[in-house]
């Protein structure tokens, strides 16, 4: 039997129409999984239903589409996040409330409604959070969004304690993906399917007694500034 085969089983992903969370939500459907998407504008995706994870009566909604859709709930992942980069001096108090509104109470809201429907069903479930290691490490210009990634750790450990045996409650500490990040971290960035790839692991029968974790998925992290001469000098860019 393939672990990694959900075939029958069936997965949310918020904020699952682009980047990383459409690439958690593809790795899913090509293990076999039906899966359901959300986001706040409308997108031309499968499996989509338009909610905002920040209100808790369309967190509910988002939940109870699933169960009536796919008879069952197995993988939640909490994906949905994000913030501007403003200074927290400039930003506005509306902001800040925002960005902790999205990054932190909102997978609180979606993971309440999920939680009854897991633990009630053959199986249980598993409930994945997306973090970052700007909740692991100073976040200049995004400090709102590091602290409620820090308390999105937090809550996810403190879940899988409540929440045990029924549900199994993880996190990923992602680094930074595409772009130009990849030069700070271990040779590259990030690709979503890496985390993809991560998401699957953890909601696997493989991680059956893994809860209350947090998988670095960063690719070995950041050189400190103080070393960024000697990484030049020691691993020259290859050609």
């Amino acid at each position: 039997m393939n672990p990694l085969d959900f075939t029958g089983r069936a997965v949310v992903v918020t904020g699952g129409t682009r980047g990383i969370g459409a690439a958690i939500a593809h790795a899913f459907r090509m293990a076999g999984a039906n899966v359901l998407v959300c986001g706040r504008s409308l997108a031309e995706v499968p499996g989509y239903v338009q909610a905002d994870v920040r209100d808790p009566e369309q967190a509910a909604a988002l939940i109870e589409t699933a169960v009536d859709r796919f008879g069952r709930l197995d993988v939640l992942v909490n994906n949905a996040g994000g913030s501007p980069q403003v200074m927290a001096a400039d930003a506005s108090p509306r902001l800040h409330a925002k960005v902790i509104e999205l990054n932190l109470i909102a997978p609180l809201h979606v993971s309440q409604a999920a939680f009854p429907v897991m633990r009630d069903q053959r199986g249980g479930g598993s409930i994945l959070m997306i973090a970052s290691v700007s909740g692991v490490r100073p976040s200049p210009g995004t400090a709102a969004y590091g602290a409620a990634k820090a308390g999105l750790l937090h809550l996810a450990a403190s879940l899988a304690v409540e929440w045990a045996p029924f549900v199994r409650v993880n996190s990923l500490v992602v680094g930074p993906v595409g772009g130009p990040a990849g030069e700070l971290v271990a040779g590259r960035a990030a690709d979503p399917a890496d985390v993809a790839g991560a998401c699957l692991l953890l909601a696997s029968p493989l991680a059956g007694y893994v809860s209350g974790a947090a998988l670095a998925v960063h690719g070995g992290g950041e050189w400190p500034a103080y070393l960024a001469e000697f990484r030049g000098a020691a691993y020259p860019p290859q050609k």
